[in-house]
């Protein structure tokens, strides 16, 4: 069992910057692919980047791509994802999950793929 907890959620205006990290209780094999995802009130949880630990391939939605960033600690028990200008778009519930590497190589959107999921931390972006 891995758990997963997030923070560094918050407020911001359309513009800046927040950084999330979650920390990962263990590495493990199941943990091998780590990935943030997002949900909005009345939309689909959509996924928004992923790391895959061994290869270091990183993955983005196309909404995020050269605006956020994944990164992993060397550990590879911390995975953090720094969100620069930020639009009122982005807000949304965000959640990290974990899943073995396939998850990442075979389709790191669907979430049905990840295994462990933390409870999740609020960005709420201002216009």
């Amino acid at each position: 069992q891995v758990r997963m907890v997030e923070s560094g959620g918050g407020s911001v205006q359309a513009g800046g910057s927040l950084r999330l990290s979650c920390a990962a209780s263990a590495y493990t094999d199941s943990s091998n692919c780590m990935g943030w995802f997002r949900q909005a009130p009345v939309k689909e949880r959509e996924g928004v980047a992923a790391l895959e630990g061994v290869g270091g391939n990183t993955f983005y939605a196309d909404s995020v791509k050269g605006r956020f960033t994944i990164s992993q600690n060397n550990a590879k028990n911390m995975v953090y994802l720094q969100m620069n200008s930020l639009k009122p778009e982005d807000t949304a519930m965000y959640y990290c999950a974990a899943a073995p590497r396939a998850a990442c190589l075979l389709g790191w959107t669907r979430g049905a793929r990840y295994i462990y999921w933390g409870q999740g931390t609020q960005v709420t972006v201002s216009s």
